[in-house]
């Protein structure tokens, strides 16, 4: 699934809440990835994250630019969650976007820190 879901943790749910349902698909439990927690970048560490600006225009998505600067479009979510902004609704027209760089050190920092 890609690299955003290698650090989700699994959950096995047998409650009884859910029963009727797994009866219906003829199973006894269901596995599912728990809901994830997001770091949250610290001053200092924005401090230490180089910022390319884009301003947000007609046409733009969080995927386009995942691939021009990333050359990986699946890395979309990181410009999101830098940003602050989960979807592209989130974004105006004319509003600056920070691309954060270099890529290392940006998942190093959601992944580990």
């Amino acid at each position: 699934m890609g690299i955003r879901y290698d650090n989700r943790n699994k959950r096995v749910n047998q409650e009884e809440i859910h029963e009727e349902f797994m009866e219906s698909r003829d199973v006894l439990r269901i596995k599912h990835y728990t809901t994830p927690t997001i770091p949250h970048l610290t001053r200092e560490k924005r401090m230490r994250i180089n910022a390319i600006q884009h301003i947000w225009k007609t046409g733009d998505s969080y995927w386009k630019l995942a691939y021009k600067y990333y050359k990986d479009q699946s890395l979309w979510w990181l410009i999101a969650w830098y940003n602050q902004k989960p979807t592209e609704a989130h974004v105006k027209m004319g509003e600056v976007i920070i691309i954060p760089t270099p890529l290392e050190r940006i998942l190093r920092f959601y992944y580990r820190e």
